[in-house]
């Protein structure tokens, strides 16, 4: 996964910026979903509801054994791949902007992987598109009910291949979130401008008045768009990543 940049911190309305001008107040803020908002589910975990549910009943070594070796091939939600095989290239570049790629492009590289179990590659990446196959941080639901009683705005901008609004429904945090940027909607993925100066639009706010939240340079590429960029790091499924500290930024005194 991705190295982590050092956070841009949006300043109080007192502040000023390097340029010497005043910078607005926080009126909406922009949340990474991977790593960020949630994790994916522990990977041997992973590997054995797969398993299940094609019928196969591994043992905690296998599965773990074949947890590595799928991680090294690349997950969804995981580290990068060591090697994309030629034949998925195109899938793989495009994966972030079209579910049929984000979809061949995992299914492929799990493939590569001989499991010795029919129907596994399917299975893992049917598993990602499930709620049960993440992990919400412990701190995002304070953090999101939080702003939304201080009446700041929140969206989701993520990278991502496939729909997960149902995530937030069934985590009970749907009615916490005014608007999602996802970039197989958009057309546009981080760190592209567009898709934060459409999330802002989606919200009914200014760039400037936004801050982008996440654990990635690609996040930090808000400031490109004018946001503020808070960068966090990621952190294993259940441990709290540090999601609190936006709103000693956001929320006043």
């Amino acid at each position: 996964m991705p190295d982590h940049a050092e956070p841009t911190r949006p300043s109080s309305p007192s502040e000023v910026d390097a340029t010497g001008a005043s910078r607005r107040p926080v009126e909406a803020v922009l949340f990474d979903f991977h790593g960020t908002l949630a994790q994916v589910e522990e990977p041997r975990e992973w590997v054995l509801a797969a398993a299940a549910a094609c019928g196969v009943s591994l043992d905690r070594a296998r599965a773990t054994g074949l947890a590595d070796r799928l991680l090294t091939a690349g997950r969804a939600g995981g580290p990068l791949p060591a090697r994309v095989p030629p034949g998925l290239a195109e899938l793989w570049a495009d994966r972030d902007l079209y579910p049929h790629a984000h979809r061949g492009a995992y299914t492929g590289l799990a493939a590569t992987v001989d499991a010795g179990i029919d129907g596994l590659a399917e299975a893992l990446y049917e598993r990602v598109l499930t709620a049960e196959g993440w992990v919400p941080y412990p701190d995002a639901a304070p953090t999101l009910t939080a702003l939304r009683a201080a009446g700041v705005k929140v969206g989701v901008v993520s990278n991502i291949g496939f729909d997960i609004r149902p995530f937030f429904a069934a985590w009970g945090l749907a009615g916490l979130i005014d608007a999602y940027a996802l970039s197989y909607e958009v057309g546009r993925c981080k760190p592209d401008p567009a898709i934060f100066w459409r999330a802002c639009g989606l919200l009914g706010v200014d760039a400037e008045r936004t801050l982008m939240v996440g654990d990635t340079p690609a996040d930090a590429g808000a400031v490109r768009a004018g946001c503020a960029a808070l960068v966090l790091p990621e952190t294993e499924p259940g441990r709290r990543n540090g999601l609190g500290s936006v709103l000693g930024l956001v929320l006043p005194g």
